[in-house]
């Protein structure tokens, strides 16, 4: 009893210490406690002195447990399948996701250390599913588990039940319990799926006559799905509610942004709104880090690149460059980039259009042509913050190319992104800007280009002998004895043949003999045999690398880089 007492003293100064709570509060909720012996917590939020969200996030952090925000949380229809309604309702427990390569089920419980409701699920669930409890407010997970279990949250039963159902297209917002409205849930519902099956884009199409919806996968675009034109009118509220834009306004393209817990992780969603002729056009980009940040030398580089990346990231000022065309997944390798430099040593501070990836530690901006707050005005405020590396999205005009580059002769290290077909082809690029070529061979580090192509499906990759053209492409004699792998098709992959992208890479660092043909303005003939005979590899040789290694196919090599001037 004592013990009790003593961790509602803890609770109860804690609170006060912080505001949240008056000493005639805690009183109350005290002698409320001695009269019906529940917990203080419980009180102090039943009584209307702490709102549950508050309460949750500080025994959060006095437990030492993660907690969760059910509000943000779309949970898949496949994990409440896990557990039963009755043993749910019993423990006030909320499964939320399931990880089938750790095998483990995460659970949102009012009472993380209750051992008999834990000891329920493991045999439940079965013995081999390690369940991971996270803390959520007890109210939250009623209300959670009301609409959850009480509704269908599959794409086809919710189809099936607006098709079926008298539905107010114009007012579905207007209830209480948004999941009474069909259309809450077909939206968290396709935005669940789009994330299950790795989508990077989700394209919601208004035609004539009915809506298409498209995910774009592995960099190709798949239709989904074709519904009546009458559901997009309330679909596309709810995602302009949800991305917090006008819903008033359908004339002019608005932008926007939605956040939320998926499978387990917080994922974001870029949200772009476009007038058409058969109404808006509305296009998600699927912004998730855990997926497309990771460590450099999980780059899948070579180990002579990977060497020439590490000796260009370590030099303390200079400008590094990243070049592809759009959709290359540029700012996402310097994303991992900046992730392998951020620690406590360093300023690290981005300029963005938009902010793609949040890292903690890294101060992000973004472009705002509404308050003029533009590439080059916004490099010459961030220099005044003390930075040592700096970020800047896009090399595109004169103005923001002598921004950057005297950034780094200021003693910064800056990284950004350019549109050209090839690492080399950075230097007349940045020459047709206005960068002088003293200036840009004494400044640049290096330069990486980048392609993503599509990686054959393990599981159902076909292999087959090249013939004759093939292995012209492939630079292979003729009784050199090697199989090519083609896609297939299974289940895994969804019939495509196809599962997941890496990168095709090649990197150009700088030493003092190319500085020197930059700086007399050499052809880039010149530089790119200077370059070669400095063991420089271009795209096309990292393609066919993965191609003789069976990732990829060389038809999908080809689709993204040119191996014909190999036939020369």
């Amino acid at each position: 009893m004592k013990s009790l007492e003593k961790s509602n003293r803890n609770l109860g100064d804690i609170l006060i210490e912080q505001r949240i709570i008056s000493h005639d509060q805690l009183k109350i909720a005290l002698t409320e406690q001695k009269k019906t012996q529940l917990p203080l917590n419980k009180i102090l939020v039943t009584s209307g002195f702490v709102s549950e969200a508050v309460m949750r996030d500080l025994l959060s952090q006095s437990l030492g447990q993660t907690s969760v925000d059910l509000s943000k949380i779309v949970v898949d229809h496949e994990v409440i399948k896990l557990v039963p309604k009755a043993l749910a309702y019993r423990y006030t427990l909320l499964p939320i996701s399931f990880d089938k390569t750790a095998n483990t089920l995460t659970v949102a419980m009012a009472d993380v250390f209750n051992v008999l409701a834990l000891d329920q699920l493991v045999a439940t669930v079965g013995g081999n599913i390690q369940i991971i409890p996270v803390l959520a407010g007890e109210a939250e997970i009623i209300n959670t588990l009301d609409n959850l279990y009480g509704f269908n949250l599959s794409i086809d039963g919710i189809l099936i039940e607006i098709e079926t159902g008298q539905q107010d297209y114009q007012n579905f917002l207007a209830t209480r319990d948004e999941y009474s409205q069909p259309f809450v849930r077909l939206i968290d519902a396709l935005l669940s799926d789009a994330v299950k099956r790795s989508a990077s884009d989700i394209h919601f199409e208004p035609e004539k006559g009915f809506l298409r919806i498209r995910y774009r996968t592995d960099g190709v675009l798949q239709q989904i799905r074709s519904l009546h034109k009458n559901y997009w009118s309330a679909m596309a509220v709810r995602l302009k509610v949800m991305a917090g834009l006008n819903i008033a306004e359908t004339r002019i393209p608005q932008d926007g942004r939605i956040t939320l817990t998926l499978a387990g992780r917080a994922i974001d969603f870029r949200v772009s709104v476009q007038p058409t002729v058969f109404g808006e056009n509305i296009v998600l980009r699927i912004l998730d880090s855990q997926k497309g940040i990771m460590a450099i030398d999980q780059l899948g580089l070579t180990a002579d690149n990977l060497n020439a990346l590490r000796l260009m990231i370590a030099r303390p000022e200079g400008v590094i460059l990243m070049t592809g065309p759009t959709g290359s997944g540029k700012t996402t390798t310097l994303y991992s980039i900046l992730k392998h430099l951020n620690n406590e040593q360093v300023n690290i501070m981005t300029l963005e259009d938009p902010i793609e990836y949040v890292l903690g530690q890294v101060r992000q901006t973004a472009v705002n042509e509404a308050v003029k707050l533009d590439f080059t005005n916004g490099i010459r405020s961030m220099m005044r913050q003390d930075p040592d590396i700096i970020l800047i999205g896009e090399i595109r005009d004169k103005d923001t190319a002598e921004m950057a580059f005297r950034a780094a002769m200021t003693g910064h290290q800056v990284y950004s992104t350019l549109h050209t077909n090839s690492a080399i082809g950075a230097m007349p690029r940045l020459s047709d800007l206005g960068v002088l070529p003293d200036i840009l061979a004494e400044n640049i580090i290096g330069v990486v280009g980048q392609r993503l192509v599509r990686k054959l499906c393990p599981a159902c990759k076909q292999a087959y002998s090249p013939d004759h053209l093939r292995r012209r492409l492939l630079d292979l004699s003729a009784d050199q004895e090697v199989s090519l792998y083609g896609p297939g098709g299974c289940d895994k992959c969804e019939q495509r043949g196809y599962k997941g992208r890496f990168a095709l890479m090649e990197v150009l660092r700088l030493d003092e003999s190319l500085q020197d043909l930059i700086a007399h303005r050499a052809t880039t003939y010149d530089i790119k045999q200077h370059a070669q005979h400095q063991r420089f590899q271009p795209l096309a040789l990292d393609g066919i690398r993965r191609v003789l290694e069976g990732s990829s196919s060389l038809e999908e090599v080809s689709r993204v880089i040119d191996l014909t001037s190999r036939l020369v």
